[in-house]
C-alpha cells in the first residue's frame, strides 16, 4: 500500500499553522518536520549555554499542543528532527504534554549524533556544537517498535522520509536503489513549500497564494509521486520539483550515511495536475565516514550603514571611509569590510531613489573594539563628513557571531541509538558496505544549439535555485526543453559563469551536468566566508545568487 508522507516545516520559523493544515487537508500516514539548519544548530547551542535543559525547537512543542490529539485521531505518525541538541529532553516534554492532554502517545527518540564530549579526541577542536549526521535506521527502529512520535537530533534531512519508508516496506540495508529513491523524495520534501512553488524562478506562471506543503506518495520500489493537498495554493510541476532537487547539492553523487544517491539517474514526469512522478534513482553504498556539523563562536561583529545622497557618491564614500578608518587606527578591528550599494538613480524624483548605501562591517575577538568604539566613532563624524550625512540606525554594541565548518569522522566513532517508547535502547549498526566518494565522469555534451539568439536576461530561458553549504554556495540552473539544453550545456561554462558573476572570478568553481534534468549545478568554494552566521557578505546564505545570475544579460535562444 502506498505510503503518504507529508512535510509541515522546512526550517525553524516556518509557517506555524502548517501542522494543522497538513493534518486536516487530506489523508496522510506520516507527517515530518525539518527544523534544523547549520545556523539553527548554533542558535540552539547558545540556548543550551543559558539553560542545559533547552536545545530543542520549542516551536514544535507549541504546535503539538493544539495538534497532538488530532494526529492521534487521524492515525498519523509524526517524525521530526526538532530535538536539535536535546532529543531526549523534547521526547520527555512531549510525554508530559500528552499526559496533560489526556492522550496515550508512544514517544521515541534517536540519539548519538552529539560528539561534543569527544570532540577534542576526534580532532574536532573545541566547538560550541559538534553533531554527526545520522541516517534513517534509528527512525525505522522506533516506528517498528510502535512509536507515534519520533524525535531526532541531527539526522540528514532526507532521513525523516527514508526512515518511515524503510520501516513501512521492510527494506534491507543494501536496498540501495529503493533507499536512493526515498532520499530523492526526502530531498524534495525537506524544504517545505519550496517544492510547491515557493522561491520558484518562474513564479509568475502560477497562482502562488499561500502554497500548500508537499506530500510524497512512496511506493515499495522507492519511486514516488510528489503532490500536495487539494485546494491549497502553489503548484507541483516538473519545474518546481527540479528546482528543489538542485537546492544545496554538489555533484551527481549525493552522499548520505545510508546510501549515496545518483542524482544523474533521476527521471521526472508530470502525471497530472500537481503530480510529478520521480523514478529511476540508483543508489550506491555510503562513504565510510559521517559528516559532522561544527559550530564555534567566532568573535563579535557590528556594522554601520551610511546613506549617501545625490551627487559625487563615490567621493562621499571615499571621504567617510578614510575618516572612519583614521579614527580607528589606534584600536583597529581585526576585520573591516566595506560595500557600496549603488541604489541611487540619476535625476531621481524621490530622496530615497537618489541615495546609495555604504555599509561598513567589522569583526574582532574583543566586543569593546567591535562595539561602541566602532559605532560611536562612525556617529562622531555626523557633522564633520560628507554633505547630507546620516545613517540607518543608531550606534550599537557588538553581537557574537558563529563559524560553521564541516568535518568527517569514521562511522565507528558515532553511536547511533534508538530509544524506544518503553525505554529500551537499540544500537543501530553502521553500513557494512561502504564506498569512498568520487566524482562522476562528466557526460558528453549534446550537439550545440544553432538557432537564432537575442540579447536578453538569462532568466528569460533559465530557471535557477541557489543556497549555502557552510562557506560555499551552490547555484543550480535548468531549462525546459532539449533545444534549450543544447544551448545551456554548451554556453554556460565555468568561464562564462565567472564573467556573469564577477564575485566568483577569483574563487574555485566546479560545474556538474545533470542531463536528465536539463540542468547544471555550480559550486562556488569560499563565497560565503565562514558561513551564514559570520555574515561575510550581502545575502549570506546565497539565497538570491541564482536570481542575480538570471538577471544578467547574454545571448539566449530567440
Amino acid at each position: 500500500m502506498t505510503l503518504r508522507i507529508g512535510n509541515a516545516s522546512g526550517f525553524y520559523g516556518d509557517r506555524f499553522s502548517a501542522v494543522r493544515e497538513m493534518l486536516t487537508g487530506g489523508p496522510l500516514d506520516v507527517l515530518t518536520g525539518d527544523y534544523l539548519a547549520e545556523l539553527t544548530m548554533l542558535i540552539l547551542g547558545r540556548d543550551r549555554l543559558k539553560d542545559a535543559s533547552r536545545g530543542y525547537a520549542k516551536t514544535f512543542l507549541r504546535q503539538l499542543e493544539e495538534n497532538l490529539g488530532l494526529a492521534q485521531e487521524k492515525g498519523v505518525k509524526i517524525v521530526t528532527n526538532a530535538g536539535g541538541l536535546n532529543p531526549a529532553g523534547l521526547a520527555d516534554a512531549i510525554r508530559d504534554l500528552a499526559a496533560k492532554l489526556g492522550l496515550d502517545i508512544a514517544v521515541a527518540h534517536v540519539e548519538g549524533d552529539e560528539l561534543l564530549p569527544s570532540a577534542e579526541r576526534l580532532g574536532l577542536g573545541k566547538p560550541l556544537t559538534a553533531n554527526a549526521y545520522l541516517g534513517a535506521w534509528g527512525i525505522a527502529e522506533c516506528l517498528k517498535a510502535g512509536a507515534d512520535v519520533v524525535v531526532t537530533g541531527r539526522v540528514t534531512d532526507a532521513s525523516l522520509v527514508v526512515g518511515p519508508a524503510a520501516a513501512h516496506y521492510g527494506w534491507r540495508r543494501d536496498d540501495y536503489d529503493r533507499l536512493a529513491g526515498a532520499v530523492v523524495a526526502g530531498h524534495v520534501l525537506e524544504c517545505g513549500a519550496q517544492a510547491t512553488g515557493g522561491n520558484y524562478a518562474f513564479f509568475t506562471e502560477h497562482d502562488l497564494g499561500t502554497p500548500g506543503f508537499p506530500i510524497a506518495e512512496i511506493e515499495a520500489d522507492g519511486s514516488s509521486v510528489i503532490t500536495k493537498h487539494p485546494v491549497t495554493g502553489g503548484a507541483v510541476t516538473v519545474g518546481t520539483v527540479t528546482a528543489q532537487l538542485l537546492y544545496e547539492i554538489a555533484g551527481p553523487r549525493y552522499a548520505g550515511p545510508d546510501v549515496t544517491t545518483r542524482f544523474d539517474t533521476v527521471a521526472l514526469e508530470q502525471t497530472g495536475p500537481d503530480r510529478v512522478r520521480i523514478s529511476g534513482a540508483k543508489g550506491e553504498p555510503p562513504p565510510p565516514k559521517l559528516k559532522v556539523c561544527l559550530n564555534t563562536l567566532g568573535g563579535f561583529r557590528n556594522e554601520t550603514t551610511f546613506v549617501l545622497t545625490g551627487l559625487d557618491i563615490d567621493a562621499k564614500a571615499a571621504l567617510v571611509r578614510e575618516q572612519l578608518e583614521r579614527s580607528l587606527k589606534d584600536h583597529p578591528p581585526a576585520e573591516i569590510r566595506w560595500t557600496l550599494a549603488r541604489t541611487d538613480r540619476e535625476d531621481a524624483d524621490t530622496e530615497q531613489g537618489a541615495s546609495a548605501l555604504l555599509r561598513c562591517a567589522v569583526k574582532d575577538q574583543d566586543p569593546k573594539v567591535a562595539g561602541r568604539a566602532f559605532s560611536g566613532a562612525a556617529i562622531e563624524l555626523a557633522l564633520a563628513s560628507y554633505p547630507g550625512f546620516h545613517v540607518t540606525a543608531p550606534p550599537s554594541d557588538a553581537s557574537p557571531y558563529g563559524v560553521y565548518t564541516a568535518s568527517y569522522v569514521d562511522a565507528s566513532e558515532v553511536h547511533h541509538t534508538a530509544v524506544l517508547p518503553k525505554g529500551d535502547r537499540v544500537e543501530i549498526p553502521h553500513s557494512e558496505q561502504t564506498l569512498e566518494l568520487s566524482d562522476v565522469e562528466g557526460p558528453a555534451l549534446p550537439e550545440p544549439y544553432t538557432g537564432p539568439t537575442r540579447r536578453a536576461p538569462l532568466g528569460a530561458v533559465v530557471g535557477a535555485r541557489s543556497g549555502d553549504k557552510g562557506g560555499d554556495a551552490n547555484l543550480g540552473v535548468w531549462v525546459r526543453s532539449e533545444e534549450q539544453w543544447r544551448w545551456l550545456a554548451n554556453t554556460l561554462t565555468v568561464e562564462e559563469f565567472r564573467r556573469l558573476l564577477p564575485e566568483t572570478a577569483e574563487l574555485p568553481v566546479k560545474r556538474y551536468a545533470l542531463p536528465n534534468l536539463y540542468a547544471l549545478n555550480f559550486v562556488v568554494t569560499g563565497l560565503l566566508g565562514e558561513g551564514v552566521a559570520s555574515q561575510a557578505r550581502f545575502d549570506p546564505q546565497a539565497k538570491a545568487l541564482g536570481e542575480w545570475l538570471r538577471a544578467r544579460h547574454a545571448e539566449v535562444p530567440a
